[in-house]
């Protein structure tokens, strides 16, 4: 008997054709009819909806002052809560005491509370997180009957704004709240993890599927799986939990360091008080013993999740994220370094089936962003 959990939509993603796997405790769609590659295309060129309602998703209400949430949920990352204008979403990074990554997230000021929404394998351990640090000011609310979905792709504003028109007034990290007259409330964020402009979007379980629906009923749309949202999110040099980030990994490390607000750097107004701000500070101020780089392998061959990297002959990292990228016309990889081999040029080895294939250090993403400014 399966222990995997089936997503809302479910009989829709098989009625649609897709092929479900395990994922993070879910029965998801891997792929359509349509295969991984013509879908990663068609998302590059038109629209693409994904069903990621595997994530977890969390209100975060003020008992008292919306300072105070701000405040206490500063206290659990690096990231700046307090000040985020209402109406607009930041990606921030849940820490430990040794400056590792317990998960990151997205977190989205809309007045009367902040919406958050983290990883799936991780939602559980988030959530009691969340209600540890928060609990005397927050009240802190599971989501539990609401589909997130995701429409990305260079025509996702002319297929969403027939549903919901104020969607096109609406630029990168915003948020709103729409009410539609037959789908129900829609929190929409102007976000997404495949490099191209788009939009996230929760809905009610009861309306979810008649949304869903009416999206794929539009030409340029078609349902898109996980093969294709990771081989759109690799190509955009974008992280996954559990590979290239992870307990381990600070965010320094990891080229994220863009996510911590002045205002949480040394000097800054509210400085360090997260978990793990001294390492994390002190790479900051002096740089990080490795990096996560940007790899493009030579020649047909992926070098894929685990591949050892060498510098003459010598073992010096590894790859966390790879395989074949369909807008690239090549393989693409990620993966960690010492700093001193992390310059775009430094030309390194691959080891992928007992042969060692060159691999050169280049920088993200692989595919440019189209992210509406």
């Amino acid at each position: 008997m399966s222990n995997t959990k089936q997503l809302p939509l479910d009989a829709l993603h098989k009625e649609l054709g897709g092929r479900m796997v395990p994922f993070a405790g879910y029965d998801m769609p891997v792929q359509y009819a349509a295969g991984v590659m013509a879908e990663h295309l068609h998302c590059r060129a038109h629209a693409g909806l994904f069903d990621v309602s595997h994530m977890g998703q969390v209100r975060l209400v003020p008992k008292g002052g919306a300072e105070a949430t701000a405040l206490a949920f500063e206290a659990l990352m690096p990231a700046a809560v307090l000040g985020l204008p209402e109406g607009r979403q930041r990606y921030g990074l849940f820490t430990n005491d040794t400056g590792g990554i317990l998960d990151d997230l997205m977190f989205a000021n809309r007045g009367h509370d902040l919406f958050v929404v983290v990883n799936a394998a991780c939602k559980t351990a988030d959530l009691a997180l969340m209600q540890a640090g928060l609990s005397d000011t927050t009240e802190v609310i599971a989501i539990t009957d609401r589909c997130l979905l995701a429409l990305q792709g260079p025509e996702a504003e002319a297929a969403l704004a027939r549903l919901v028109p104020q969607v096109a007034d609406m630029r990168f990290m915003d948020v709103i709240e729409a009410d539609h007259p037959e789908f129900g409330s829609l929190w929409i964020s102007r976000s997404g993890y495949t490099g191209e402009d788009g939009f996230e979007m929760s809905v009610s379980d009861a309306g979810a599927e008649g949304f869903a629906r009416a999206l794929l009923a539009m030409e340029e749309v078609l349902p898109i799986g996980l093969g294709a949202r990771d081989s759109l999110r690799l190509e955009a040099g974008l992280c996954l939990y559990g590979h290239d980030i992870d307990e381990t990994t600070s965010p320094v490390e990891a080229g994220l360091a863009w996510s911590i607000q002045k205002a949480r750097r040394a000097g800054g107004d509210r400085a360090g008080g997260f978990p793990g701000a001294d390492r994390i500070l002190s790479e900051l101020a002096n740089g990080a013993a490795r990096a996560r780089v940007a790899l493009r392998p030579e020649g047909r061959a992926p070098m894929r999740e685990g591949t050892v990297l060498l510098a003459q002959g010598a073992e010096v990292g590894q790859v966390t994220s790879g395989g074949f990228g369909p807008s690239v016309g090549a393989p693409v990889a990620m993966g960690y370094v010492p700093a001193p081999l992390a310059d775009p040029g430094t030309e390194l080895a691959g080891r992928v089936r007992g042969k060692d294939l060159p691999v050169t250090i280049t920088t993200f993403p692989f595919h440019p962003h189209s992210f509406k400014r």
